[in-house]
Formats: structure tokens, sequence, C-alpha cells
């Protein structure tokens, strides 16, 4: 066995903050009031993730790059008849990844524009028209339970992999190294300087910063606020 490298700090950031954030949107979800105020954030909050995992998934380390892990169909049935070797995703767990990325991105998308039609409007609901919003709404609830049985799914596969495969894949995405038998295929770690990570880490973060401030509405031209009235001077 030898200790290698697979997961970079910033793949690790994402994904527990990722995690994090969803639990926070869940439960400000479904207990309503004045909670729904924090399901909004978290919602922009877990946009900004999803952009700088696209970013990272591209300029990122050679594990988190989405040319190392995501496969087609034969790399899939290689790994289900057991042939497949390697760190990181595997073919059919890359899958899953881009699934799961696709469908949380869509489902915080649609409540950007989705409207309650009591106390909480999307930031960008003003965009649409009122029955737009509303079908965009009755979306963001479907969509919703559908998030929730894709993240149990994944949770099932990491208990499975514990369990029957004796792998334990949370560890390695807490401290970044895991365990491999001598002659596991490894993909190289880049050897870029740290101001040069630094700079790409850097860059992804405006980005996705950017991002997030166009979905809150920052570049709508917000109406200005109705003059206050005027009041008389009491007569005494």
């Amino acid at each position: 066995m030898s200790r290698q490298r697979i997961w970079d700090l910033p793949t690790r950031l994402f994904h527990w903050s990722l995690v994090g954030a969803i639990i926070v949107a869940v439960v400000t979800g479904k207990i309503g009031g004045n909670w729904i105020e924090w399901h909004g954030r978290s919602g922009l909050f877990i946009l900004g993730l999803i952009i700088f995992r696209v970013i990272w998934g591209f300029i990122g380390s050679p594990t988190a790059r989405f040319a190392n892990f995501v496969r087609g169909p034969r790399a899939i049935k290689a790994y289900l008849k057991g042939e497949w070797q390697g760190v990181g995703h595997n073919p059919l767990g890359a899958l899953a990844v881009l699934g799961l990325l696709g469908l949380t991105a869509i489902q915080v998308l649609s409540g950007l524009f989705a409207n309650d039609d009591i106390a909480f409007a999307g930031p960008l609901a003003s965009l649409v028209s009122s029955e737009l919003s509303g079908r965009i709404t009755g979306a963001h609830v479907w969509l919703f339970n559908s998030l929730l049985a894709v993240v149990c799914l994944h949770v099932a596969a990491i208990v499975f992999y514990a369990r029957v495969k004796k792998t334990n894949l949370v560890l390695p995405m807490v401290t970044g190294y895991q365990a491999l038998n001598e002659g596991t295929h490894v993909v190289p770690h880049h050897r870029h300087s740290f101001a040069l990570r630094l700079a790409a880490f850097v860059a992804a973060s405006a980005i996705a910063s950017a991002g997030v401030y166009a979905a809150a509405g920052g570049f709508i031209d917000q109406p200005a606020p109705p003059p206050a009235e005027h009041q008389a001077a009491p007569a005494w």
C-alpha cells in the first residue's frame, strides 16, 4: 500500500461547502416563514460553488478535471466488469457527479425566478411574467424532491463502498490522501508553482463571485424608492 494525494484543497472545500449549503437550503426551505430568506441566500451560495467547480474542472488539479474522470461507455463497461483500476471518480461515479452538479444547477437557477406570492420572490423573478414565474416555482418544488433523491443515492453509494468494498470515500475527501495498492494507476498531480495554483483559484473564485452578483440581480436597475410623504408641521 502507498499513500497518494488524490484531492486538492479547493476540491475538498467545494465538496464540504456544498454539503453544508444543501443542508441549509433543505432545512430553511422546509421551515419556510422568515427562514425563506436564508433559503434564497444558500441557493446563491450554491450557485457560486457550482460555477467554481465547473471552472475548476478545467484548470484544477488532474483528478479534479473533467477530462481525466469523465469517460465513455467502454470505460463504464470495464468498471462494471471489475477491470477498471484508478483513483478519484470512477467512470460510473463520474456520471453521478455530472448528474448531481447539473441537477443542482437547474434547481438553483429555477429558484432565481420563483415566486411564492406571499413573502419571497427570486432575485430575477421580475424578469419574467407572473404566470411563467408560477410555473417555474412548481418546477422548483418538484426538482427539490428529485435533488433529495439523488443526494440519498449518493450517500447510499458511499455506504455501499464502505461496507461491501471496504473502501472509505469520505476520509480522502477530508485529508486529500488515499491508501492505494501498488500498481494502481494514478493521474500525475500537477507540479505547477504555488503562485500559479493560487492565481487559478483566485480567478475561479472571482468568476464565481461575479456570477452570484449577476444572479442576485446586481446588474438589474432597481426602481428608486418612492419619495417620503411630506408631513405638515403641527398647528400648535
